[in-house]
């Protein structure tokens, strides 16, 4: 596990500038960081739990929606709108109240412009998930994630 925790720490980033990435699988089962360019650790995912289906949800289609920028039907670009990109607009809520700004194509270019993400292969989705789970209560050095970090209830 201290393997998968220091690669998902200290490999080399994917930029979403430069997606789509070859190296991402399109099935099994991923577990994922996201990164700012400041290095300040952002966001853990899992992806895939098997074979991909028609839908595109394994690991490849799961980061295609990331790096696409639309809110609907992703956490990870709802958490990057209101907590990163809403406060740099806050001027501009009538453009986005208009339509004449669009706030997932503002998303999109904030990711593909700031954000990086390392990803390690695990054996199934429940792997994943508890690799996941681990990181959110702060098993990496760099502490949890800022946009989901696991909460106690």
């Amino acid at each position: 596990m201290s393997v998968l925790l220091e690669e998902l720490e200290n490999s080399p980033l994917h930029w979403f500038a430069d997606w789509p990435i070859a190296a991402v699988p399109r099935s099994g089962a991923v577990v994922y960081t996201v990164w700012d360019r400041g290095g300040q650790f952002l966001y853990v995912g899992m992806a895939g739990r098997g074979e991909q289906t028609a839908r595109g949800s394994g690991p490849f289609g799961r980061l295609a929606s990331h790096a696409s920028g639309r809110r609907s039907g992703d956490q990870f670009c709802i958490y990057v709108a209101d907590r990163l990109v809403l406060s740099a607009l806050h001027n501009r809520l009538a453009e986005i109240a208009s339509g004449s700004l669009l706030l997932d194509l503002e998303t999109r270019a904030f990711i593909r412009a700031n954000l990086g993400f390392r990803f390690v292969s695990v054996e199934h989705g429940r792997a994943a998930l508890e690799l996941e789970r681990q990181i959110q209560r702060g098993a990496l050095k760099a502490g949890p994630p800022f946009l989901n970090p696991l909460r106690a209830r």
